[in-house]
């Protein structure tokens, strides 16, 4: 959880969760009601935002402790230089 790569990931995860977050209230607020109300849709995404970095915080002691995952690493799948 202290290197750099761990915190490049976890503010990755939080800024691509903001901007889902942020399109997502904008589009239900066009949808149902025909205005966009910015205030509460920034509020939202933010909110969204902090719960993503500190749920990989929060997976910082399971897993691979340098990734904000949940998941261990998969082990890549050896290539067959046959199937090229």
């Amino acid at each position: 959880m202290r290197s750099k790569a761990f915190w490049a990931n976890a503010g990755e995860r939080a800024v691509r969760t903001f901007a889902q977050a942020l399109v997502a209230v904008m589009v239900a607020g066009f949808v149902f009601t025909d205005a966009a109300a910015w205030g509460e849709a920034l509020l939202s995404a933010a909110v969204a935002a902090l719960i993503s970095l500190l749920t990989s915080v929060a997976a910082s002691g399971v897993g691979d402790p340098v990734s904000p995952s949940l998941l261990p690493e998969a082990a890549p799948e050896p290539v067959d230089p046959d199937d090229y």
